[in-house]
């Protein structure tokens, strides 16, 4: 064990420093997330999710960099990595309208303007909508029209066409119930 440690000592002292670097901005970064969530009234399930997107993030990022200080083989890591992409990419390719949807569920967490209870109208000239937000999700975003219908509008979509806020939030979110 004391040859271990002493063989592999800048390998175990730099893999210290990523794990507590991580844990520093990981915290640093959930405190920012959060108070922006608080400052702008956005929906504690909503930042929650932008939270754990930054983690994964993070955590991908410590993970390539232990790979480079532990020297691990860079042409049998890159077969592998090159292989795994490959079979991303195809799945992916088929899926491409979530991954896009997704990002914008993290850009609308920070730039929307919009709370849930606004009622906003799409300007989207085939099919304009007026209705108010009932939740914004990761995917997606659920209206509620004036005849009771629930749309389902994505988050991709919403970035792309202008959006104008109506009306601020209603008296209160009890009124956004909805019977299904």
């Amino acid at each position: 064990m004391t040859d271990f440690i002493s063989a592999y000592q800048t390998e175990l002292l730099s893999t210290l420093i990523g794990f507590a670097l991580f844990l520093v901005l990981r915290y640093a970064l959930v405190k920012a997330i959060k108070k922006i969530g608080r400052s702008s009234d956005i929906n504690y399930v909503r930042t929650k999710l932008v939270i754990r997107y930054v983690s994964f993030g993070l955590l991908v990022i410590l993970l390539v960099a232990l790979v480079l200080v532990w020297g691990v083989n860079i042409r049998e890591i890159g077969l592998i990595i090159s292989s795994v992409f490959a079979v991303l990419g195809v799945a992916l390719f088929a899926t491409w309208s979530i991954l896009s949807n997704v990002t914008s569920g993290i850009i609308l967490f920070f730039y929307f303007p919009f709370k849930i209870g606004d009622r906003i109208r799409i300007l989207d000239k085939d099919f304009p909508e007026e209705a108010i937000i009932v939740d914004i999700q990761a995917f997606n975003i659920h209206l509620l029209r004036d005849t009771g219908e629930l749309l389902t509008y994505p988050n991709s979509l919403l970035l792309q066409k202008g959006v104008i806020l109506v009306k601020k939030q209603v008296a209160n979110n009890e009124d956004l119930e909805i019977d299904l």
